[in-house]
């Protein structure tokens, strides 16, 4: 009798004991006949939520189902293929005990769970993990810890390669999603469930108007009203150093590599999602080390919406889903998986490529039915990240505004603009995820508009800003494929003694008849705290006037720029509120009150030759 036709016996709320004692709700789907479970051992497929065990869960659509479904739904998927499949609120979420604080009991919890599950007699010892986001970074947590029994791995946007680095901070400022995060949450935490004028608290707050009042205080905060989300996002906020806070399993995957379980692994993301570093970090880090098999996909979507056709206003065409390109689906290509590292069956998984990556561009570039743009691309492989042949080349700026290879001249002045706190660059789209109502993900025309926070009219181009630096090429004479990690050099100085820089990588679309004013794409972006220019660990203000060299690091990206296109860079000092703002003051992180301009020089001469290092494509 072969899988498909197994029945799905429900144990739900199994109460799984932590070495403290704590217990965690499961819900557990076994494979049954005649509505009784199987007694044979089969392999077991664990998901780690805070978000529900038995919820929908908005990923998990395909294109011929784009209506999410529950958990318990996909669950029944795998069980009736054979495998025994288990679902846990996290700690302090929904049915389990225990008090949440967000990623830092994930190690330890998620290797309890795992041993747990292959001493049941319905486990025949092989347990692998999948999810998305949070369910990715619980699969990284565990496996920093490498219980014996994981077998398998499937981390979909997800699993912290450096919290610090990118996902919690970036170049040293402080991501906002996980405000718009833990204050959404905190409205369906177990706590506002039982307590109704908990629940109206928190209901009553206008999480947007909160952003007009940055920087937030403890006790003075939309999540006053539940201190332990107060407490876990200003410990957060205010961790500025990359310090033994940051060293933990669950956020710095990185940091155990050596010890990291040493299992078959897919690691995937995609360009406009918060996890376009961690993925090929982690894949990077790990492939150098374990014999795997790791793999690496990356596709064109915000987080998880693999099988969306857009990101933003922009389109990529028909065959940037995961469905159809990569496999059938997401959960047949997740079936697959499973099949043959939980099961030994030999489908091909073996000689599938170490990395498919979807390259954006090459569309027409007009609007299409529904009233994107359409940018198109395509899917390539290789046998390694970044892509064997690559080509690392520097572009400069000159005092012009134009970007080129050749080196600035000897005399070229430097260029200077006042930032402001108070008047900062909004952002519009980006590598963003869970920052609804503020801020949204994806690729938009950089242009300020009603749809955008921190928009003023009369809504003109982001470039057109007095404290945005821009430089661009030429309309290019041929195409130019761009793939991989990116560098942005500069040459700085400030009036301040701390400030921010800002860098921006944008595909500039010439003037057509649905957008006569053209159309300015963002592909990748990346911000640098001046106090950690020289170190993580050890910041340091500077002083008023002398010149520093850093560097900001972008996430990757991977965009064919056609010819006629523009390759434009745009350089500020804010980029809110995706980051948290720099006040120029040099105070605590986290802890400023006062904000005040500071005006900021970029150099672009020979001596001191700003720029950017791009990755060109073989």
């Amino acid at each position: 009798m072969t899988d498909d036709f197994y029945e799905v016996h429900l144990d739900s709320d199994v109460m799984i004991p932590m070495r403290d004692g704590v217990r965690l709700a499961t819900d557990i789907y076994r494979p049954a006949r005649n509505g009784r479970p199987v007694e044979e051992p089969f392999p077991v497929i664990l998901e780690r939520t805070p978000y529900g065990k038995a919820e929908v869960s908005r990923s998990e659509i395909t294109v011929k189902e784009p209506k999410a479904a529950p958990r318990a739904r996909i669950a029944e998927y795998f069980a009736r293929h054979g495998y025994v499949v288990a679902y846990q609120d996290v700690r302090g979420r929904y049915a389990s005990e225990g008090t949440f604080r967000k990623y830092l009991d994930d190690g330890p919890d998620g290797y309890d769970t795992v041993e747990w599950i292959a001493a049941q007699p319905w486990c025949d010892g092989k347990v692998g993990m999948m999810g998305l986001s949070y369910s990715a970074h619980t699969q990284a947590a565990a496996a920093s810890l490498a219980p014996p029994h994981l077998a398998c791995l499937l981390l979909d946007s997800g699993g912290f390669s450096n919290a610090y680095r990118s996902g919690i901070r970036q170049g040293g400022a402080f991501e906002l999603k996980q405000a718009t995060w833990a204050y959404k949450q905190a409205r369906l935490s177990p706590e506002a469930a039982a307590d109704p004028v908990l629940r109206a608290a928190l209901e009553a707050e206008d999480i947007t108007d909160w952003f007009t009042r940055m920087p937030w205080k403890r006790g003075h905060s939309p999540l006053r009203h539940l201190p332990d989300y107060e407490d876990y996002l200003f410990e957060q906020w205010e961790n500025g150093t990359f310090d033994e806070f940051w060293q933990q399993p669950g956020i710095w995957a990185e940091g155990f590599y050596e010890a990291f379980s040493d299992v078959p692994m897919i690691h995937m993301s995609s360009w406009y999602d918060p996890y376009a570093k961690t993925a090929p970090e982690n894949y990077v880090g790990l492939s150098r080390l374990k014999k795997g098999p790791v793999r690496l996909v990356m596709g064109p979507w915000t987080h998880g919406d693999r099988s969306l056709t857009y990101a933003g206003d922009v389109d990529f065409g028909p065959d940037s889903t995961l469905d159809g390109s990569i496999a059938e689906d997401h959960r047949a290509f997740r079936l697959r998986w499973f099949d043959r590292w939980l099961k030994g069956r030999d489908n091909g998984v073996d000689a599938e490529p170490a990395v498919r990556l979807f390259v954006m561009g090459g569309g027409s570039g007009r609007r299409n039915a529904v009233g994107r743009l359409e940018h198109g691309g395509r899917w390539r492989s290789d046998e390694d990240w970044p892509l064997p042949g690559t080509r690392f080349v520097q572009f400069y700026f000159h005092g012009d505004g134009s970007l080129s290879q050749e080196k600035p001249a000897a005399d070229a002045p430097s260029l200077s603009y006042d930032y402001d706190p108070r008047h900062s660059v909004p952002t519009i789209g980006g590598a963003i995820s869970s920052g609804e109502p503020v801020m949204a993900a994806g690729a938009y025309d950089q242009v300020e508009g009603p749809r955008f926070f921190g928009s003023r009219e009369p809504y003109l181009p982001l470039a057109a800003r007095h404290d945005v630096l821009v430089f661009q090429t030429p309309p290019l004479g041929s195409d130019l494929e761009v793939v991989g990690p990116i560098r942005f050099r500069l040459w700085i100085a400030s009036t301040a003694p701390d400030t921010d820089f800002t860098a921006k990588l944008i595909d500039v679309y010439p003037a057509n008849a649905d957008y006569p004013k053209g159309f300015a794409m963002n592909l990748t972006s990346g911000i640098l705290r001046c106090r950690y220019r020289e170190s993580w660990e050890y910041p340091t203000l500077m002083h008023p006037g002398e010149v520093y060299e850093i560097e900001i690091e972008p996430f990757p990206t991977a965009n064919l720029f056609k010819a006629g296109h523009r390759l434009r860079v745009e350089i500020s000092s804010s980029n809110f509120p995706h980051f948290d703002l720099n006040t120029n003051t040099g105070e605590p992180e986290g802890r400023a009150r006062r904000m005040q301009v500071a005006t900021n020089t970029v150099f672009v001469d020979a001596a001191r030759p700003s720029g950017v290092v791009l990755p060109i494509a073989p």
